[in-house]
């Protein structure tokens, strides 16, 4: 408490003895140390606050906006439809099925994504005339396959009791945007896998649209009435 008391009065005699200018110079160090640190704190806090919120801030408007011009733009409108290069083709069927139904599995082997559209155009044997006619299975959304995605579509290839012929391969193409697009473009001759072999076919195949679900093609071909 002495020591206290005693620099109180040191100060107190010191700024009435002594010149205005040095009492200042003695007694104004603790008010100097005070404006450092106010001024510190201060840069400090306004200097870092903005940049970090403009930085996140940024990028959030740059996605926003990728996005709004993917989505009006984007989809099945920006994306160009499947042929031949972008696909290989295998053929399977189902246990117990006695050879009535092929199915069609179409595997995106490139590194961009491509768009079946419609029905695929399917022609059996030598046949040279119109393809298939389609089945009334359309999807609920255009079949777009990405990098080693598949999309499918099955094959009612025969009716118990019907006159029927054996084949060992067919022909397929593949439609643009436009419905009954590229009918008439040469299309790519396929064999049957070994799986498969040969085929029996009616005098009225039908073949599914493309579907990237496998289960709602076999649903369809599979439904009392619809194969």
């Amino acid at each position: 408490m002495r020591t206290v008391r005693k620099s109180w009065k040191t100060c107190t005699l010191g700024a009435v003895a002594v010149a205005a200018l040095l009492s200042s110079a003695a007694c104004d160090s603790g008010g100097a140390d005070q404006g450092k640190s106010t001024t510190a704190s201060g840069a400090a806090t306004p200097s870092g606050t903005p940049s970090p919120a403009g930085t996140t801030a940024r990028p959030g408007g740059s996605e926003g906006t990728a996005g709004a011009s993917q989505s009006p733009g984007g989809g099945s409108t920006a994306i160009a439809a499947c042929n031949d290069n972008d696909l290989s083709i295998d053929t399977s069927g189902w246990r117990q099925d006695s050879g009535q139904h092929l199915l069609i599995t179409a595997t995106n082997f490139t590194d961009k994504a491509c768009t079946l559209y419609h029905y695929p155009y399917v022609r059996f044997g030598t046949d040279i005339g119109d393809p298939i006619a389609p089945t009334d299975s359309k999807p609920r959304a255009v079949a777009t396959i990405g990098p080693k995605e598949k999309a499918y579509a099955g094959v009612s290839v025969f009716r118990a009791g019907q006159q029927t012929r054996t084949v060992t391969s067919f022909s397929l193409g593949y439609q643009d945007r436009a419905p009954g697009s590229n009918r008439d473009v040469a299309s790519l001759d396929i064999r049957l896998s070994d799986e498969v072999g040969s085929l029996t076919v009616g005098p009225n195949p039908r073949v599914t649209y493309w579907n990237t679900d496998l289960r709602a093609v076999e649903d369809f071909l599979f439904r009392s009435g619809n194969s």
